[in-house]
């Protein structure tokens, strides 16, 4: 089952990836048309208007979306068939498949509004949301179905709370940042007519914000006596954020080149997991109680 999971969120983080991918090569409307490729076929054919590499991208991209939704098909399996049944796990992997049927639903809407950079942000956003299920599946199955149980104390796991939101909130910023600057995906794609430096300074205050955050809470962790793996996904939370930081400051300075737009899609991805990690690091789950076992007294009276 954790395997599955995990195989699950990589796919889903691997085609957020893609996706900005096809963004920065101009490709987004490489298949001009939903669900079809071209107009009259579903697989790319010569196209007078739109280039062959062009095509080839969006058509990959959209493929990949199958290799993700048998991950999550795999994934609901692998938890109807766990003995005994955790309802909790099945429930966690039906989200996958219904998630990733909606995210290919809402590509045609991508494409039918031309790009637009709001339906654009919210494809980013679905998916960073089927990341966070994912997570949650993975980190579940690896636990059991009793109640949470806190391991650090209550003001900790609120830091760590506080920490998912911001870092929630720097990737919607980030998805408005996108939609303002260059690489729209196709030169009849839309932007926001926002300023561009206004809300690029915007998205580097909450990193800030972020980055803070994580070092307060990676602080707390390591003045009390806090599990080892929370120190660790704080530690490793912070590592990436620095990371990243370094990755968007250097692509503001070169004239955002592509391809450090796509790393930088990259960084936000593994960001926005650390985080999920230690929200998840922070508390455990211990198995249901089960009915007493009878005593030997009782169990010669039911006989």
């Amino acid at each position: 089952m954790r395997v599955w999971a995990l195989a699950s969120v990589v796919v889903n983080a691997g085609i957020t990836v893609t996706g900005a991918g096809v963004r920065v090569t101009a490709s987004g409307l490489g298949c001009p048309t939903w669900p079809r490729c071209t107009p009259d076929s579903f697989i790319p054919v010569a196209h007078p208007e739109v280039s062959p590499l062009n095509m080839a991208v969006e058509f990959g991209n959209r493929l990949l979306a199958f290799l993700v939704l048998a991950v999550g098909i795999a994934c609901w399996v692998a938890a109807v068939r766990m003995r005994p049944r955790r309802v909790s796990l099945i429930r966690l992997a039906w989200l996958q498949p219904i998630g990733i049927i909606a995210q290919a639903l809402w590509g045609g809407v991508v494409v039918n509004t031309t790009l637009n950079p709001f339906t654009v942000g919210m494809h980013y956003l679905i998916s960073s949301g089927l990341i966070a299920a994912c997570w949650m599946l993975y980190a579940r199955a690896g636990e059991g179905d009793g109640p949470a149980r806190p391991v650090v104390h209550r003001n900790i796991r609120v830091l760590g709370h506080s920490l998912v939101a911001a870092v929630f909130a720097l990737l919607v910023i980030g998805v408005v940042v996108s939609g303002t600057g260059p690489h729209s995906g196709d030169e009849m794609a839309s932007r926001f007519d926002l300023d561009i430096e206004t809300v690029a300074r915007l998205h580097a205050d909450v990193a800030y914000v972020v980055v803070g955050l994580t070092f307060a809470l990676l602080f707390a962790l390591h003045v009390t006596d806090a599990p080892r793996a929370a120190k660790r996904a704080a530690l490793a939370a912070l590592g990436v954020e620095l990371l990243q930081g370094v990755i968007g400051y250097t692509q503001w300075f070169l004239a955002v080149p592509a391809v450090l737009v796509l790393l930088h899609v990259v960084g936000s991805t593994l960001v926005w997991i650390a985080a999920l990690r230690v929200a998840t690091s922070l508390r455990s789950r211990d198995p249901e109680p089960s009915a007493a076992a009878h005593s030997p007294t009782e169990a010669a009276a039911v006989a």
